[in-house]
């Protein structure tokens, strides 16, 4: 049998967090690596999203890599389109494709105790890895709730996530189930071509202004001249985030005055009181994510649209019924129904040294030390873990953190030489699972009165970081050794594959 292809790391996925990691790994001298994309182009989530009206609502100099800026942004807040065009270029910018496996989605990641190594089966082909970076991220699997009678449904059906760009949507009937981030971007951009626009609202959101504008060509100019001011206008959004955190994790109350001006917000568009009640929550703000549109509620409030308050219950045939009974004859249904944020597929994959897969072993609930290691599944880490999400910044910030801790653990296992593995301690990984449960219980995610995405099955927020980001880049800036358990080959053996490496 032919020896399977061996790498020193191998980084799953090529979107934020695996390019970043990818250039981390060559900027810390590391090229015996791989990132394997299960898709046949980089992105991730920014390339398998492009609904229409997709774009994000963190500006773009704050959503961009450190070591990669972009004085050439177009507009304060990007589309889809551009942040794609970014990740290529930060691709081409750092060579990183003659790394890249395409169409190499990973089947199974099995820990061999024998050699300590891992053994990944892809759709391309097998290979092995000293250490494994898995940074699949948290939204990249859509999740269609179990409608009944949805598989009978004659229509046109997809997620957000996976948009029919075939279909014509002009002059169709069109039912649009759910009110999260994705939803307020897809209803202003396809209402004025739909003959009926339906929104099936389980939980109205929080709507703020979108302050956003094109970025004219003198400050453009000004940033390729001057890059120090487009590191000033970095850290300004910076610093006004980190500021703004103390209101979500210690003072939930004083976001009551940021309720009032998002009611005012809604009001100035919406003047139907009984369309306002339906869209007004009732929970704090900031509980779920607050989202920006300055089109959404104008849009809500056009003839051709109508707000379902019930959130959808059954579909018979082509009619949508609403678990108030409202119904609707539609055409075609977008999900916009978010990810499998705290169950992802990919731990169901991955197999640890004791022969269970991660999805087992977090069970009760994700948990993992610092963002990143899970007892029994030595030299592997992921990023965008448990608990490092934010409600108000820009999740590069906690990528870039997540890669510190990266290059200090390779750096560690070189340090300790020989056929290395590092296992986080369970009691380590309990201690940072209780101090940030503790430091969760007062913020607005766990005391706002809403059931958000950020809870898992058992109720608990295993996605969101209940602190600010400076204070999650000094907790991930370096590995303690007393959280791990080192794990090395038995003397007989290291000798034995010294030799082999000699000969």
């Amino acid at each position: 049998m032919a020896e399977r292809e061996h790498v020193r790391v191998a980084v799953i996925g090529s979107g934020f967090g695996g390019l970043g990691a990818a250039v981390r790994l060559r900027r810390e001298g590391v090229t015996d690596f791989v990132v394997l994309e299960r898709a046949s182009s980089v992105g991730g989530t920014w390339r398998d999203n492009s609904y229409p009206g997709c774009a994000c609502d963190v500006p773009s100099h704050l959503y961009s890599f450190s070591f990669a800026p972009n004085p050439d942004w177009p507009r304060t807040f990007s589309g889809q389109e551009h942040i794609r065009a970014y990740l290529e270029h930060v691709t081409d910018l750092f060579g990183l494709r003659p790394h890249i496996r395409f169409d190499s989605e990973v089947k199974r990641m099995t820990w061999n105790g024998e050699k300590l190594r891992w053994d990944i089966e892809t759709a391309g082909g097998n290979l092995s890895a000293d250490f494994v970076v898995s940074a699949t991220g948290p939204l990249s699997d859509p999740k269609i709730p179990e409608i009944p009678g949805l598989d009978s449904f004659p229509g046109e059906v997809f997620h957000s996530a996976r948009w029919d760009h075939d279909y014509d949507l002009r002059g169709k009937r069109v039912a649009m189930v759910g009110t999260g981030a994705s939803a307020i971007q897809i209803v202003p951009s396809i209402q004025p071509e739909v003959s009926r626009l339906t929104l099936f609202q389980r939980t109205p959101p929080w709507v703020m202004p979108r302050v956003d504008r094109a970025i004219s060509g003198a400050e453009r100019a000004l940033h390729r001249a001057l890059p120090f001011t487009a590191q000033a206008r970095r850290g300004l959004l910076w610093g006004i985030r980190e500021l703004q955190v103390q209101a979500f994790t210690k003072h939930p109350n004083e976001l009551g005055f940021v309720e009032q001006l998002a009611k005012r917000n809604m009001a100035r568009a919406i003047k139907d009181p009984a369309l306002r009640a339906k869209l007004t929550p009732d929970y704090r703000i900031g509980c779920k994510r607050i989202l920006l549109s300055s089109t959404y509620y104008p849009a809500l409030a056009e003839p051709n649209v109508d707000v379902v308050a019930g959130g959808l219950s059954e579909v018979r045939g082509s009619t949508l019924v609403a678990a108030d009974g409202t119904e609707a004859e539609v055409d075609a249904i977008i999900f916009g129904t978010g990810f499998h944020v705290t169950d992802m597929p990919i731990a169901e994959r991955v197999v640890g040294a004791d022969g269970r897969t991660l999805a087992e072993t977090w069970k009760g609930g994700m948990e993992a030390l610092r963002g990143a290691s899970v007892p029994g599944f030595p030299n592997w880490m992921t990023v965008i873990g448990p608990n490092t999400g934010l409600g108000n910044s820009s999740m590069i910030l906690m990528i870039e953190s997540q890669l510190n801790y990266m290059v200090d653990f390779l750096r560690q296992l070189d340090v300790l030489g020989g056929r290395a593995a590092l296992d986080a301690r369970p009691g380590a990984v309990s201690a940072w699972t209780l101090r940030v449960q503790e430091r969760m219980k007062r913020t607005v995610w766990d005391t706002g009165g809403c059931t958000s995405w950020y809870m898992d099955a058992n109720g608990r927020n295993t996605t969101i970081w209940p602190g600010t980001t400076t204070e999650f880049r000094r907790a991930t800036r370096r590995v303690d050794l007393a959280e791990y358990e080192l794990v090395r080959l038995p003397a007989a053996e290291e000798t034995a594959r010294k030799t082999e490496v000699s000969a």
